[in-house]
């Protein structure tokens, strides 16, 4: 039997934060992930924001970013077209897009060099609470093992077990989940290749449509639907979307990624005795964009402190990891939230409202609009939209 302080099963970028966190505040911490090649395969848009990389004290590094973001463009069901630049709005997913198969790596590294001992093709099969911790079953190339730790961090994405495992539920209702494919594509012919898209509507129910460059004719296309507003799959609904979409259209796929997306928001309990989650698998997913990398790592960052300064204290009990919940609901709750009321106004309008709203908006410089002037064009195109929006807030 293997023991340690802390084992963080998962070694996506919030688990190999989480790692490498607790193995600077001393821990005993391994890092465990059942893929043969961490990083590998994505599911994910790759989109990061410049403030939320500075947020975590990681600086830019040109192996890892594929492109430079500088505004994004939202697309209306009728096509209708509204700009915005970094310059004049918060743009929550604009920065860089990352190539996640190497940026993915390089997180696992940092964990390495802060201390934390690696373990690749190792799944995590069960576990048992002992007094002082759990005792983690676990197979590795047909070899099954023991690892006794004091804490666990579950980061082991949407469909989490490990959580379920020790007693906590955050399972994501159907309603929460988004079923989202993605191409990455060549030949993409965009407007501008340094923007993200939105499409909007019936392209993709419940969710939205993206393309999000990563090189001149680059890049991730995808979409994410709700299975409560459609009878297709993420996957057809991807196809009709490549096939009409004007810089699709003449686009060849080089990868497939399918998955699950949580956009629900972050459940009120993230911690039971000996145990925290973090990342997809505690929500910690912006519910508008879909985008989870920053708030993932920043509730990863959170999660290996908190661990380090509990085993430091010798106290693992609940009630003491209570801190990383209420570190998380202050730092990164409140921004969730917010972006899950907005993602609920969205749901709530029409195609039709949302071409009225993108005709009022295509000419607007932001920088300039006032509040009130914002109001008063969202009455003129849709008093029922802007109603719809008061209730909410």
């Amino acid at each position: 039997m293997i023991k340690t302080d802390v084992l963080v099963i998962g070694a996506g970028p919030a688990g190999s934060t989480a790692a490498k966190h607790a193995a600077l505040g001393g821990a005993d911490v391994i890092l465990v992930d059942k893929k043969s090649e961490i990083g590998a395969p994505k599911r994910c848009a790759e989109g990061v924001s410049m403030g939320g990389l500075e947020s975590l004290g990681i600086k830019p590094n040109p192996q890892w970013i594929t492109r430079k973001i500088e505004g994004v463009r939202l697309v209306s069901p009728n096509g209708t077209s509204v700009w915005l630049t970094s310059d004049t709005v918060e743009l929550p997913e604009a920065g860089y897009i990352l190539e996640r198969k190497v940026f993915d790596k390089h997180m696992a590294m940092d964990a390495a060099r802060a201390g934390s001992r690696i373990m690749i093709k190792t799944l995590a099969r069960s576990l048992q609470q002992e007094d002082d911790g759990y005792i983690v079953n676990l197979e590795t190339m047909g070899e099954e093992f023991q690892i006794k730790a004091n804490i666990i961090i579950a980061a082991d994405g949407p469909e989490s077990r490990v959580a379920r495992w020790a007693g906590l539920n955050t399972a994501t209702k159907p309603k929460d989940m988004e079923s989202a494919a993605q191409f990455e594509m060549v030949g993409v012919e965009m407007e501008d290749n340094h923007c993200i898209e939105f499409y909007f509507g019936g392209v993709a129910p419940g969710g939205y449509a993206w393309i999000f460059p990563k090189g001149d004719d680059i890049a991730n296309v995808g979409l994410g639907v709700l299975s409560t507003k459609t009878s297709k799959s993420a996957y057809e609904h991807l196809l009709e979307f490549v096939e009409d979409c004007p810089a699709t259209k003449n686009a060849q796929p080089v990868e497939l990624n399918i998955g699950g997306d949580p956009v629900g928001g972050m459940p009120k309990k993230l911690v039971t005795d000996g145990l925290m989650v973090v990342g997809d698998a505690a929500g910690q997913v912006n519910p508008l964009t879909g985008g989870g990398i920053i708030s993932g790592m920043t509730g990863g960052m959170l999660a290996g402190k908190v661990a380090a300064k509990a085993i430091e204290d010798d106290d693992t009990s609940k009630e003491r990891l209570r801190e990383y919940e209420k570190l998380c609901h202050e730092s990164i709750g409140k921004e969730i939230s917010k972006y899950l009321k907005v993602k609920d106004y969205m749901l709530s309008l029409s195609d039709e409202e949302l071409d009225s709203i993108a005709e009022a908006f295509k000419d607007v410089e932001f920088e300039k609009i006032s509040t009130t002037e914002l109001v008063k064009k969202l009455v003129k195109v849709s008093p029922r939209a802007l109603l719809k929006l008061g209730k909410l807030f």
